[in-house]
């Protein structure tokens, strides 16, 4: 399957060669006919499977079509996601593959000024893409009306509820014309999001891929019995490594990236920190920092890493174990994408056994111990890792955690043309 199997128009199909890609991943290829048809989604799927293509193209390619003799630019499509950094990225991603429609677009987010923002709904765009709280904000202000819409994506709805957004989302659906095309996107369907679901679309077609365990088969994946004092002269260890060519390292704290950072630096490791506290203007400078491979490490806290989208990414190191399992899936699928090979290193300490036991079960396979480096843990040798159990469906009927962290949208494919 190609993309030019799936009756793509020259304006997309030329976007895409210029990017490189040929050929959908698994979910664009269910999801394209169906959004091309006009029908509602509901999609199942996570982080690194190419959804936001699959969303994105199908909905260019309809109002290029529908709205060949231009008139004045107004908002037709809304794209709602949690956070700043996906709503970026995804505006990215309509500004490749919509080059060639003459459709405009612009991104809205809070963190930071509005006046560029509210400029470019000035000048009229056709597709918004924005978190909720800012839509609200500039909807209040009368920069941003939705009665115009046709088209509405839900993007992350689990996260959305996660991050205590549902009643901004509820605000926002209030004021969307009742006729219109809508795509809902959620990695897993507790009962809150599966009952938002059924009052957003109409009688959906459904798309659910790859179960999350078998998304981290690829990765090469180990875990390291160290304790919490001895941690960070492992990973500065770790990193003399030449192999190590760009980590993405999680902590649990604020304070915890920041003083991680602090030492790299101080070894002479080029690091620098995100998370809550930073401004929007140095997350971003960080992200493309590290992007151009400009500093080799980010430490990250897992909100702030959500939505990170970030290339042939090397190596995820947990200095510290998320105490929800389903969060260590999420953190170390942002490496080994698109046919890259991604490695996945775990420190571990006595504290965090129950937790190294609660993702053995998720994952469904016990993560290699390795033993020899210099600061090995003195209760090692009593750790009992747990037995692997059957993944779970994505269309769990259990609710999601709070803590529940993905990452972030990429613009992936099945497979990339060499250029």
């Amino acid at each position: 399957m190609t993309f030019s199997q799936l009756n793509l128009i020259d304006p997309i199909l030329k976007a895409l060669k210029a990017e490189g890609y040929e050929t959908p991943t698994p979910i664009q290829e269910q999801a394209i006919p169906v959004v091309l048809q006009g029908r509602d989604l509901l999609g199942c799927a996570q982080t690194g499977t190419g959804k936001t293509a699959a969303f994105s193209i199908p909905i260019l390619q309809r109002m290029h079509e529908a709205h060949a003799e231009r008139g004045p630019h107004r908002i037709k499509a809304l794209i709602l996601t949690p956070t700043r950094e996906l709503a970026i990225q995804i505006d990215e991603s309509l500004a490749a593959y919509g080059r060639h429609t003459g459709l405009r677009h612009a991104v809205i987010f809070g963190g930071v000024g509005q006046k560029p923002q509210t400029d470019a709904l000035r000048a009229g765009i056709d597709i918004l893409t924005a978190t909720p709280g800012r839509l609200l904000d500039l909807m209040g202000q009368g920069f941003v009306r939705l009665d115009g819409i046709e088209y509405f994506v839900l993007d992350e709805a689990d996260r959305m509820l996660d991050m205590g957004f549902i009643h901004d989302v509820k605000k926002v659906i209030a004021k969307l014309p009742l006729k219109r095309q809508s795509l809902f996107f959620s990695a897993t369907m507790p009962p809150e999001i599966q009952k938002l679901a059924d009052t957003i679309l109409t009688n959906p077609a459904k798309v659910e891929v790859t179960p999350v365990s078998s998304t981290v088969d690829a990765i090469d994946q180990s875990v390291y019995f160290v304790e919490k004092p001895d941690k960070k002269s492992l990973l500065i260890h770790l990193l003399k490594d030449k192999a190590i060519q760009s980590a993405l390292v999680f902590t649990r704290t604020k304070h915890g990236a920041d003083k991680i950072t602090k030492d790299l630096v101080k070894a002479g490791v080029k690091a620098e920190a995100i998370h809550g506290n930073k401004s929007q203007n140095h997350r971003q400078r960080a992200l493309t920092n590290f992007k151009n491979r400009d500093t080799r490490v980010l430490v990250a806290t897992d909100i702030a890493a959500r939505g990170i989208d970030i290339d042939e990414l090397s190596h995820v190191i947990n200095f510290e174990l998320p105490n929800v399992p389903e969060t260590y899936v999420h953190r170390i699928g942002r490496t080994g994408r698109a046919g890259f090979s991604g490695v996945a290193i775990s420190f571990c300490d006595t504290e965090e056994r129950p937790f190294l036991k609660d993702i053995n079960k998720l994952i469904a396979k016990t993560i290699p111990v390795v033993e020899d480096h210099p600061y090995p843990s003195t209760a090692a040798a009593f750790v009992q890792q747990a037995r692997p159990e059957p993944p779970k469906k994505l269309f769990s009927e259990k609710p999601a955690s709070s803590e529940r962290a993905r990452n972030g949208k990429r613009r992936w494919f099945g497979s990339r043309v060499k250029r």
